[in-house]
């Protein structure tokens, strides 16, 4: 354990950074974009079996799975980050209790989110911004997909503690075969068996059902932790950590979720007033927000893949490497967010035609909003590293103050207020305006924290030089 312990920290310390980086990043970005794919896949095939109109239910339905991934990830970010720290300090028996604690708690937690989404299916979609004409089918493929929801819910938060465990190809397995599942299914249930939505909403149900499957499995192989009966029996206490490490990601989650339901409402009210009415507006931005959520992580990804090694040389006060790392990811980051925003403004069409054969107002709507809505997303790759950055040298507070600057802070209010004096392109706006703001922000606090560093590494130079006298 301890030989393991120090040939890492010797990787940390002296592998080259930019091997280092791919090494962490690969896995997770993986991870990420298959998640992200999972939504995105239904939507192109039911753009061709079913139309435009399908697509726009199924955005109307996909804040329901945000806000169920935002308290399995509350409970299994939470957990992961409870079993770390009893596991570095040797308590055997809070890793035992906090493991059993998380699994009771994300069981009870899905079974109550289903209850109150099959309960009130039809006062939540018209929350979400359901229309007259998307309202059937967000209705049939809403309650296929509430029935998922425990299943998703357990094997996400299980998969995190798995990871934990040391065994992040297995958690990413099991993502994997559930997304497979879903590709091969949706247009068997579509095409072959007419089942339109409903079909769709099977095919990804079956997909988090074999997650789960393969998630339950690993339970009795843990490798750091033997669970027994008492360990199952709530703790206040232990809940209560738990919690307190997973709010962070439960915030980020809920944050996608206003924003969305902000947007459906905004898009459905002032579309409604322009040529283009509520559903095509509706539509068209639920697709280029899921294309940008692929983008965005592979940026997490790469800016997570960059944080155990910014973490470790900051903490061994090796600065040099911090600044290094950060550069690196930087470059990175930036890579990818350049090259999106030229597939964004210049083929459009390209992606949009993914989604099925439309014409008219939608195509140019379409474009409109990958070209308008996305028009600063080169910005985004310096956002997302910094953001990490801040985390991984300790500064929790900057790092939510810049994760939410985008997603609420500018953007909410921005949206809100565009559409009063431009219509419905007030709302595609809202996206670079929000995006230039955060930028500013994150910019300014990091260029603060490098001169930070700068001053720390000239400190830990006199420090030096002074033993060495």
């Amino acid at each position: 354990m301890k030989e393991n312990s120090e040939e890492k920290q010797s990787i940390f310390a002296t592998e080259p950074i930019g091997r280092l980086i791919v090494k962490f990043a690969v896995p997770c970005v993986i991870s990420l974009v298959v998640n992200a794919l999972y939504n995105i896949v239904d939507q192109i095939f039911i753009g061709w079996g079913v139309g435009y109109l399908g697509n726009g239910a199924t955005n109307i339905v996909f804040p329901i799975t945000i806000i169920a991934l935002a308290l399995a990830v509350l409970i299994g970010d939470g957990g992961a980050a409870f079993l770390s720290l009893k596991l570095g300090k040797g308590d055997a028996e809070s890793v035992k209790k906090g493991l059993a604690n998380s699994i009771v708690m994300v069981v009870i937690a899905g079974v109550l989110i289903l209850v109150v989404f099959l309960a009130f299916m039809d006062p939540i979609l018209t929350l979400f911004g359901a229309t007259d004409a998307l309202r059937d089918y967000a209705r049939e493929y809403g309650y296929v997909i509430a029935i998922g929801l425990p299943f998703t819910m357990i094997s996400t938060a299980l998969n995190a503690m798995i990871r934990v465990d040391g065994s992040p190809k297995f958690a990413m397995f099991s993502m994997l075969l559930g997304a497979a599942i879903n590709t091969v299914f949706d247009p068997i249930f579509i095409f072959v068996f007419g089942m339109g939505v409903r079909g769709a909403a099977i095919a990804t149900v079956m997909g988090q059902v074999a997650s789960f499957i393969v998630s339950v499995v690993y339970i009795p192989r843990f490798k750091t932790i033997q669970l027994n009966k008492s360990a199952f029996r709530l703790s206040g206490r232990i809940c209560g950590n738990i919690h307190s490490l997973g709010v962070s990601s439960f915030i980020t989650q809920i944050a996608i979720t206003i924003v969305m339901v902000l947007f459906n409402n905004l898009l459905k009210n002032y579309g409604a007033t322009s040529v283009y009415g509520s559903e095509i507006p509706l539509t068209a931005m639920g697709i280029v927000m899921k294309v940008n959520q692929i983008m965005l992580s592979v940026l997490v990804g790469i800016a997570i893949g960059a944080q155990p090694v910014i973490g470790f040389n900051y903490g061994s006060k090796n600065f040099a490497r911090v600044k290094k790392a950060f550069l690196i990811a930087i470059a990175a980051a930036e890579t990818v967010a350049v090259i999106c925003f030229f597939i964004f403004q210049f083929a459009p069409m390209a992606i949009v035609y993914l989604f099925g054969s439309e014409e008219g107002l939608y195509n140019e709507f379409a474009v409109k909003c990958f070209r308008i809505f996305l028009m600063l997303c080169p910005l985004n790759g310096f956002q997302t590293v910094a953001a990490i950055y801040l985390q991984a040298i300790g500064k929790p507070v900057k790092s939510a103050i810049v994760t939410l600057s985008r997603q609420i802070v500018f953007l909410v209010p921005v949206a809100i207020i565009l559409p009063i004096y431009m219509g419905v392109t007030g709302v595609l706006w809202s996206g670079p305006v929000a995006d230039a703001l955060a930028f500013v922000l994150s910019f300014f606090l990091i260029m603060y924290e490098m001169k930070q560093l700068k001053h720390s590494a000239q400190e830990c130079e006199k420090e030096n030089y002074g033993r060495s006298e």
